[in-house]
């Protein structure tokens, strides 16, 4: 692992970091965020480490707008979160790619492509729930007991389908405007149609709406909406979870934020309720 950067922040560090991963075959960035009574390096015996949180983002991203716009560092800080902020696809000369802003690399929609020219290196399933998590927990000194996740559109259709795919990994799961059914939307059809093919049926596992309805299970979750935001009718479609939370006995808070839009404006006014939130269910 390479420390790309090395920054100082609310009395404690925020890292930007490359390794060369074996689940995409491409070098990839994340972000991690230790608070001031964080020290690099793994925790020491007898002793359980920080939570970690996860935040997933969306289209277009990479590791860089949540750690540059969302101002989640100073409660972080505060509350001893470890923040951990994966890039959003594979990236560089010779991994697939497409004209498009919603497709190809900085839209790798979280899962593990099975279609050309897809397959080779797109697979951040892989990447995010087995090699990255590994990494953390040698490098850093993370509680891998106390993970929580969240994430924003793409993201939040990330930390929805990642949570429900991978039971009692995460403690805590929370989105921001997050794409809660990739069957039912322009941006998911499109996406999951060239990752993993013509099947349908084969969609539902990174669906949310879908693997509810099939039954997998999270404790609870907590969603933030905006009701300004461009893309809520035609992509985002909330309600849809709302009655798959609800026929599933799921408990979901899904707060309708008044004239929010899709913007880091609008996490950067909420994200201290996750984390709050978050910290509360990863005490230890």
């Amino acid at each position: 692992m390479e420390v790309v950067s090395r920054t100082r922040c609310f009395g404690g560090t925020q890292l930007v970091c490359r390794h060369d991963s074996r689940s995409t075959g491409t070098p990839m960035r994340f972000g991690v965020f230790l608070p001031p009574d964080a020290e690099r390096g793994p925790a020491p015996p007898g002793s359980s480490g920080l939570p970690v949180l996860w935040f997933l983002s969306g289209l277009t991203c990479t590791e860089a707008n949540f750690t540059e716009k969302a101002g989640a560092q100073r409660l972080a800080a505060e509350l001893g979160l470890l923040l951990v902020v994966p890039d959003t696809s594979p990236r560089g000369e010779g991994v697939a790619d497409d004209p498009a802003y919603d497709l190809g690399q900085g839209a790798g929609f979280y899962l593990d492509a099975t279609e050309a020219p897809w397959a080779p290196h797109f697979r951040m399933e892989s990447w995010i729930t087995d090699e990255l998590p590994e990494l953390i927990a040698a490098e850093f000194p993370a509680d891998m007991g106390r993970q929580g996740i969240s994430g924003h559109s793409m993201g939040g259709h990330g930390a929805l389908t990642l949570s429900l795919r991978h039971p009692g990994r995460f403690r805590s799961t929370s989105a921001f405007s997050p794409i809660v059914s990739p069957l039912n939307c322009p941006w998911g059809e499109k996406a999951l149609g060239a990752y993993l093919g013509p099947d349908r049926q084969s969609w539902r596992g990174h669906d949310a709406c879908a693997l509810i309805a099939d039954g997998a299970r999270v404790p609870e979750l907590l969603v933030d909406q905006g009701t300004a935001d461009p893309f809520l009718d035609g992509q985002l479609k909330p309600g849809l979870l709302r009655d798959a939370c609800d026929a599933a006995g799921i408990p979901l808070t899904l707060r309708m934020q008044e004239g929010y839009d899709h913007s880091y404006f609008f996490i950067a006014s909420f994200v201290p309720d996750h984390l709050r939130w978050h910290a509360e269910r990863l005490r230890a």
